[in-house]
């Protein structure tokens, strides 16, 4: 009798202790297919925010320093206009190279990245 009580003692314990243990599942930030369809984009309401708090900024990307001018109400023509786009090559433009390479620092987000490049793969819309 004394080893049953032992060994269901152990079991619930065992049960118990089996019952608290859970794993965490984390998905990368990254997970997405940045060749997929592209997301809708809008240049005025989802990439002039981030140009504006990330690039925007005194000696950046403001008027008299580095080009384009990021500032919203030139920063679509800027952009546009000065040959930072490449619609037919969306993976060639000017804006996309430096923001997954040497600007990349300044745009940590992969998910911003992806807006910028769904953005031009649409055709760079002033919308």
């Amino acid at each position: 009798m004394k080893k049953i009580l032992i060994f269901a003692g152990f079991i619930l314990t065992m049960v118990i202790g089996m019952s608290g243990c859970y794993k965490d599942t984390i998905i990368p930030e990254g997970a997405i297919d940045p060749d997929g369809p592209p997301q809708s984009v809008s240049f005025s309401k989802d990439l002039a925010p981030i140009f504006n708090t990330k690039c925007a900024l005194s000696g950046c990307h403001v008027s008299g320093a580095h080009k384009p001018y990021l500032a919203t109400a030139i920063a679509y023509q800027e952009v546009v206009n000065g040959g930072f786009v490449n619609t037919i090559v969306p993976k060639e433009s000017k804006l996309y190279k430096m923001i997954n390479g040497e600007m990349k620092e300044y745009i940590p987000s992969a998910s911003d990245r992806q807006k910028v490049y769904d953005w031009i793969r649409n055709g760079a819309p002033n919308n």
